[in-house]
C-alpha cells in the first residue's frame, strides 16, 4: 500500500496564499549568509569527495560513487534553485554569478530555468501554464500519434527518470520560447553553458579517456537527472492531485493542497539541502532552503489538514507511472489503456 496522507478539507474560496504566507514566522523569510555559505561548501565537499571515491573505488564498487557524487551535485542545483528564486542573497548579482558557477557543471543554463521556472511557481497545476510535469489532454496525446506520444507515454511510466533530460534540451536552449525581455539574459546562460561544455568534455576526455567521461561525467549526470526527474515529478503529481484548467484554478488551494512533501532517505535529503520539503516553497520561493522544515512546521501547525504528504518508494514511483498519464477534469486523470479503448470504440 502507497503511504499517503492526504485530506478531503478543501481551502475556503476567500482565503488567499498571502492568509497562508503570513502564518509563516517573518524570520524564516530572512537570508542568512552564513548558512548560505556553509550549503555551499557542503556541497563542494560533498561532490569531492564523490570525485575522489569514482577515481578511487574498485569497478564493482563505481555505481555506489556515481550514486553519492550524481545525489551531491543536485546539491548543487538546489543551491543554484536558491539562487534563482532571490533566496540565497539579497544581492542579485551574487545570485546570478553564485548560480551560473553552480549550473555549469550540470550543463543548465541558469536564467532560461530561472524564467521558466518562476512561471511554474506563479501557474502551478494550471493547464496551458505549467511548464513541469503537465499532462497532456486527450487531444494533444491523440494529436502527437508516433515520436510526440511514444516519448510521451515513456516519461509517463517506466522511463520518468528521463524527463527531465527531454525538459532541459526543450526549454532551455531557444530564447524565442521566452518574452523579448528576457533573451539576453537567456542566450547568455545557453551560450555560456555550450561554451563551458566545449571546453570541459573534450578537455576529460583527453584527461582521462572516454571510460574517465562515462565515469566522471555521465554517469553522476544521470543520477542529478533521475533526482531531477523524480523530485518534480512527486512534487506535483499523484493519482488525486487534479490539474485544473485556469477558470478552476485558485492559488492557495492548488499551491498549498497541489504540492507533496515527501519524505525521502535522510543521506538525499541531506545531499539535496531538503528540496523535498516543498510545500512551503511553494506557498513562498523567498524561504532559504535552509529553513524550509522551520516553514514546514509553521505550516503543519496551522494547515495541515490541508497538506499532502507521503513517503518515497517504488510503489509511489510504480503508482504514479500506472495511474497519472491523460489530463482528466473531473477524475485527475486517464490512463493511456482507458484513452487507448475509447479511440478504439
Amino acid at each position: 500500500m502507497v503511504a499517503i496522507q492526504n485530506s478531503s478539507h478543501t481551502l475556503t474560496p476567500e482565503t488567499t496564499l498571502r492568509d497562508i504566507i503570513k502564518t509563516i514566522p517573518s524570520e524564516y523569510f530572512e537570508k542568512k549568509p552564513l548558512r548560505a555559505w556553509s550549503g555551499v561548501l557542503f556541497s563542494l565537499i560533498a561532490a569531492a569527495l564523490g570525485y575522489a571515491s569514482i577515481a578511487f573505488s574498485p569497478w564493482y564498487l563505481l555505481p555506489f560513487a556515481w550514486i553519492f557524487t550524481g545525489t551531491a551535485l543536485t546539491g548543487w542545483f538546489v543551491i543554484g534553485h536558491d539562487c534563482g528564486h532571490r533566496s540565497f542573497s539579497n544581492k542579485n548579482w551574487v545570485n546570478d554569478l553564485v548560480g551560473h558557477i553552480a549550473f555549469l557543471p550540470l550543463l543548465y543554463p541558469f536564467h532560461g530555468w530561472r524564467f521558466k521556472h518562476d512561471h511554474h511557481h506563479l501557474h502551478t497545476n494550471k493547464m496551458g501554464e505549467d511548464n513541469a510535469w503537465y499532462p497532456f489532454t486527450v487531444e494533444q496525446y491523440q494529436e502527437g500519434k508516433g515520436l510526440i506520444s511514444n516519448v510521451y507515454r515513456m516519461i509517463r511510466t517506466n522511463f520518468w527518470w528521463l524527463g527531465s533530460i527531454l525538459h532541459w534540451a526543450n526549454l532551455h536552449f531557444d530564447a524565442s520560447l521566452y518574452p523579448e525581455r528576457q533573451q539576453k539574459q537567456v542566450k547568455f546562460s545557453y551560450r555560456l553553458v555550450i561554451i563551458f561544455g566545449v571546453i570541459a568534455i573534450p578537455a576529460l576526455i583527453i584527461t582521462t579517456g572516454f571510460l574517465g567521461f562515462i565515469n566522471f561525467f555521465l554517469m553522476p549526470w544521470l543520477v542529478y537527472q533521475f533526482w531531477m526527474s523524480t523530485f518534480t515529478l512527486v512534487h506535483h503529481t499523484m493519482p488525486d492531485i487534479q490539474f485544473k484548467n485556469p477558470d478552476k484554478w485558485h492559488a492557495a488551494t492548488d499551491q498549498l493542497t497541489g504540492t507533496v512533501h515527501c519524505d525521502y532517505p535522510a543521506w538525499v535529503e541531506w545531499l539535496c539541502h531538503d528540496i523535498n520539503v516543498h510545500v512551503p516553497h511553494h506557498v513562498s520561493t523567498g524561504i532559504p532552503s535552509y529553513n524550509l522544515r522551520l516553514a514546514h512546521k509553521s505550516l503543519d501547525e496551522n494547515w495541515g489538514k490541508y497538506m499532502y504528504k507521503t513517503k518515497f518508494s517504488w510503489e509511489l514511483i510504480k503508482d504514479i507511472g500506472d495511474r497519472c498519464h491523460i489530463f482528466d477534469a473531473e477524475k485527475c486523470y486517464k490512463t493511456f489503456a482507458e484513452v487507448d479503448a475509447a479511440n478504439k470504440a
